[in-house]
Parts: structure tokens; C-alpha cells; sequence
């Protein structure tokens, strides 16, 4: 789960702080093909340019300030283009992304939390240049892919509610994990309508001020910590079947690309990093391994669609990816306790060198796997 972005609940909140700091710098315009410099720090938002031809766009990113921060290219309605999360402070990071002539913008997001700080970025020229039909395909594919598992998600996320609702503790701990897997998997298309994440997958210590907490760790707490439910959490459960349901019907809407599929691979390995391996995301259940193993599956669909052109194009490339995805998988399954999406052992047995393991092997496949958007539109 990602830091909080701008919803409907939380514009107002967030509006005012916005205000308070410094607007992104325009420079002089980037020629066709140039990358546009991005330099982001603690309260502003510097870029090379406010204008690119239309096509394969480029973001060099550095973040100069002393806070994690998330660099977006965003529609006007503040659906997300494409976006890189979890920027450290002093660290550098080359977003490629596909886009067509209009008007968008970039915003980073010091602390991931909040509007950002916002760049008008007008997109110039014609349509996008013809792509290679493969990736035409893939894209295809992977939005039929998306729309299986937010369908398939529906109905266990109403097995879910219903437990909650009929007062069973038990049986709705059984039906947690089992009800987020197909939001794991596809995170990044969720993430991209910018309303429903805050909404359904907030952790409390994302909340902006005002923010009401909902979805599932708020259930999760109340099931695991507080031992009850009452009206608040049958309120909740039933918002949840509601903003899922919501989730499901715009997953044909979403803006999908070759990029934003390579991107968004990437970033599932980022949620597997900054959530899972710490055990952050599901801090009260422990049901970490399953999330973790939704965000690699999500990872590795987006990356065989890809394969074949990314194969043609860089061979080395993918001979390494097949090999770490193989690796973590197989590590993966060493916790596996039966066949089932929540069948893994309770991160809280998972050691610290074992932890340690994993991490290294979910690092080793992340390197490769942030030059997958390269390689495909090459």
C-alpha cells in the first residue's frame, strides 16, 4: 500500500498546505527526445521543461531534499500517467513513460504525502508514432488480466463483509488475506484512479489529518487487535464491498501502456520492499507473505506479456529477469503452508536474517526490472 495521494476527502485538507510552499520552477523547454531534469526537495519541485513533443517522454529524477519523496505524471482529472515512489533522499531514479498531445502535469510528492508540488507540462504534436504490435497485445492482455482479478475479488471481499457482519471473528480472519490478493496484484491500476487507494488500503500511519480511516487495516486492527466488531466495523466492511465494487467497474477505463505495465511491475517490487519484507503492511494479521506474493505475481504478468519485444531488444535483459523472478519465487515458497493465496506461514515467525534473505532477493530483481520501460520502447 502506498502513501495516501489526493482524494475527494482529503483535497481540502491538503489545499492549504499546498499553498504554503514553493511551486515548481519552469526552465527553458526540452527539445524532442530530451530528458527533462526533475529536481525535487523538501518543499519544491524544479523541471527542465514545460513543454515535450509527444511520444516517449523521460523524467531524470533527483531528490535533493531530507524526505522520501514520489515523482507523478498526472492527467488533468489527477489520474496517474506514471509515477516512481519511495525516491531517498540524495538518490536518483529515470522514468520513462508514454504520452500523447495534452495537457498534464508533473507533481512531487515530498513525504508521499498530500497534492505535491504541481508542473504544468503541455504535450505537443500529433499522435504517438506506431508502436510494435506485440505491445498492443500485451497491453490488452494485461487489462483482461486486471479486470479477472478485480472480478475475482469481489466475491471474496463479500465473504469478508458478511463474517464481519454476522459478528465472526474468526471466519473473517480467514477471509482477509484471501480478499486482497487481486488488489495485490494489480495495485498499480487501482493506484492510478488516485480515489479508491486512500479509501480501501490506508495504513494508519499514512492518514492525512482529518482522514477518516477505512478499509481493510482498519479492519484488521479491529480483528487481530481490538477482538470485536461492532456497527463501526459492519459500516466499514460494507464501504469496502462498495469501494472495490467501485475498483472493479473503472479497471476498463484505466490508461494502460507498455511503460505504465513496466513501471507499474517495478513498483509492485517497491510495495514488496517498503510494505511486505518490513512487515508494515499488515502489522496486526502478519499475513504479509501473501500481499508479497500478489505484488510479485502482478510483477511477473506484466513482465512475460512484455517479454517478447523486451527479448528482441535486450536479451541479457530478460535472461537476468527470468532467472531473479525464478530465484524469488522459489524462495518465496519455502513459507508457502499450503496452496491457497493465504497459505504462508505468519511474517511474525519469519527471522531477521530470514527477512534479510528475502529482501536481498526482491533488491536483486528490482535492478533489473526498473529497465524494463527502456527496453521496450526502444
Amino acid at each position: 500500500m502506498r502513501a495516501v495521494r489526493l482524494s475527494v476527502v482529503t483535497a481540502a485538507a491538503t489545499a492549504a498546505a499546498l499553498a504554503a510552499v514553493t511551486g515548481c520552477t519552469e526552465k527553458s523547454d526540452a527539445g524532442s527526445g530530451d530528458a527533462i531534469q526533475v529536481t525535487a526537495a523538501d518543499s519544491k519541485c524544479e523541471t527542465s521543461s514545460k513543454s515535450v513533443p509527444a511520444g516517449q517522454v523521460t523524467l531524470n529524477i533527483e531528490n535533493k531534499g531530507s524526505k522520501a519523496t514520489e515523482v507523478e505524471i498526472l492527467f488533468p482529472d489527477d489520474r496517474i500517467v506514471s509515477e516512481k515512489e519511495n525516491i531517498g533522499p540524495g538518490t536518483k531514479y529515470t522514468l520513462t513513460a508514454e504520452v500523447k498531445a495534452g495537457s498534464y502535469e508533473i507533481a512531487c510528492r515530498p513525504g508521499m504525502k498530500g497534492l505535491g508540488v504541481r508542473q504544468k507540462l503541455a504535450v505537443t504534436g500529433g499522435t504517438v508514432a506506431k508502436r510494435d504490435p506485440r505491445l498492443d497485445k500485451a497491453v490488452a492482455a494485461y487489462r483482461e488480466y486486471a479486470q479477472e482479478q478485480a472480478d475475482a475479488t469481489i466475491p471474496k471481499v463479500e465473504t469478508f463483509a458478511n463474517a464481519i457482519k454476522a459478528g465472526d471473528i474468526e471466519a473473517a480472519k480467514q477471509a482477509y488475506a484471501p480478499s486482497r490478493f487481486g488488489w495485490e496484484s494489480t495495485e498499480p491500476i487501482a493506484e492510478s484512479f488516485g480515489d479508491i487507494d486512500p479509501k480501501t488500503d490506508t495504513r494508519v500511519n499514512d492518514l492525512e489529518k482529518g482522514q477518516k480511516w477505512t478499509g481493510w487495516h482498519a479492519l484488521e486492527k479491529a480483528l487481530w487487535v481490538d477482538k470485536k466488531v461492532g456497527a463501526e466495523q459492519k459500516t466499514l466492511a460494507d464501504e469496502l464491498v462498495t469501494d472495490l465494487k467501485d475498483w472493479q467497474k473503472r479497471v476498463g477505463k484505466a490508461e494502460i501502456t507498455p511503460t505504465s505495465m513496466a513501471n507499474g511491475a517495478k513498483e509492485l517490487l517497491d510495495e514488496v520492499a517498503t510494505g511486505k519484507v518490513t512487515g508494515e503492511e499488515d502489522r496486526y494479521s502478519h499475513t504479509d507473505l501473501s500481499d508479497f506474493k500478489g505484488n510479485v505475481e502482478g510483477a511477473q504478468k506484466s513482465y512475460e506479456l512484455l517479454k517478447p519485444v523486451a527479448q528482441q531488444n535486450d536479451k541479457a535483459l530478460t535472461t537476468e529477469l527470468d532467472k531473479q523472478f525464478s530465484a524469488l519465487n522459489t524462495l518465496l515458497e519455502k513459507y508457502r503452508t499450503d496452496k491457497t493465496s493465504d497459505g504462508f506461514v505468519s511474517y511474525d515467525k519469519v527471522t531477521k536474517d530470514q527477512r534479510k534473505e528475502l529482501s536481498d532477493a526482491v533488491n536483486a530483481l528490482a535492478e533489473p526490472l526498473s529497465k524494463l520501460a527502456a527496453v521496450v520502447v526502444k
